[in-house]
């Protein structure tokens, strides 16, 4: 009975563990479009010169 039950509790912590890994790629795809928007539309800077994106 012992070994099922470790059996069981492996295939759900695999289980949870297979659906987070899939959650954080869709985060990731989401967070690198908004990436790639940011890169494409950032505003002009001063001078004529293209600035920054980001504000560090």
């Amino acid at each position: 009975m012992v070994p099922l039950l470790l059996v069981l509790l492996l295939v759900l912590l695999l289980f949870g563990l297979g659906f987070v890994a899939k959650l954080f790629f869709w985060v990731a795809i989401a967070v690198l479009v908004l990436w790639l928007l940011g890169f494409v539309a950032r505003s002009g800077g001063s001078g004529g010169r293209r600035g920054r994106w980001y504000r560090w």
